[in-house]
């Protein structure tokens, strides 16, 4: 029993630490390059209200609670990998890895899209969800500003969709890895404030598929609106798109744009 406990607490520890570095990689690698940048992302900005160090420094003091659950939940994938559940795939195929990460990425939208929802509900938002919503402004540190009933949902994806990826063969760690770090680029890009996307971005075909800093941050100044991750198409089939968003992404786009013609004119 004691030595099950030391492995559990050794396996925690871990996954705490894994998760605290590519949290602040990401959270603080952004917000440190945006005001080493500030020059250039100033014009960039979305909201005129700055965030404060006393928001960054609650949503700091959340994350760091959040990724200790993240630990918690982790010891279930932990325990499905070592009870021989989910198979890890131990050589290396460019291909299925490609695979993998595209369908954790296509599924994690899905996944986030109506649990976010559901926790917009009146019954789920004070407990579960209005912590982060304290964030009007978000900044990069408020990736992972969850209260822990969020944060339990949040982390639930990957050893569900862990186990329901091995039913189609061995799971390559490579594959878990990108995709995490995709996740936390996406997730403090996203809550950043600053939008370096360019002009007709929402517009084209190529590229209005994919979520702006503009789209989140209108969920987090307004709250009914947006509830997609990654990708616009969940937003835009069940008609939860901001129905200005557009606009507001062109009013930010299309001045910087201006700003920028105008220095190199």
């Amino acid at each position: 029993m004691i030595g099950t406990l030391q492995t559990l607490g050794a396996h925690w520890l871990h996954s705490f630490e894994i998760e605290m570095t590519r949290y602040l990689i990401g959270a603080a690698g952004i917000a440190l390059l945006y005001w080493l940048l500030r020059r250039w992302t100033a014009p960039h900005r979305i909201q005129q209200r700055a965030a404060t160090m006393a928001d960054r420094r609650r949503e700091l003091m959340l994350s760091v609670q959040t990724i200790a659950v993240f630990g918690v939940v982790d010891l279930i994938a932990f325990a499905l990998i070592a009870g021989g559940v989910i198979a890890i795939a131990h050589d290396f195929n460019p291909w299925l890895i490609a695979v993998q990460v595209a369908a954790l990425a296509i599924a994690h939208d899905a996944y986030f899209y109506w649990m976010h929802r559901g926790l917009h509900l009146r019954a789920m938002f004070r407990r579960a969800h209005a912590a982060h919503h304290q964030s009007r402004t978000p900044t990069s540190w408020a990736a992972y500003a969850f209260a822990p009933i969020e944060a339990v949902f949040e982390s639930l994806y990957v050893p569900i969709a862990l186990l329901l990826l091995s039913l189609f063969g061995p799971i390559y760690p490579l594959a878990i890895f990108i995709f995490l770090g995709h996740q936390i680029a996406r997730n403090a890009i996203g809550h950043s404030g600053h939008e370096l996307a360019w002009s007709g971005f929402t517009r084209s075909p190529w590229t209005g598929w994919l979520t702006t800093t503009t789209h989140h941050d209108l969920h987090h100044s307004e709250g009914r609106y947006n509830f997609g991750l990654y990708f616009t198409w969940w937003d835009r089939w069940m008609g939860t798109e901001h129905p200005k968003y557009h606009v507001r992404f062109e009013a930010v786009a299309g001045r910087h744009a201006s700003t920028a013609e105008a220095v190199t004119a």
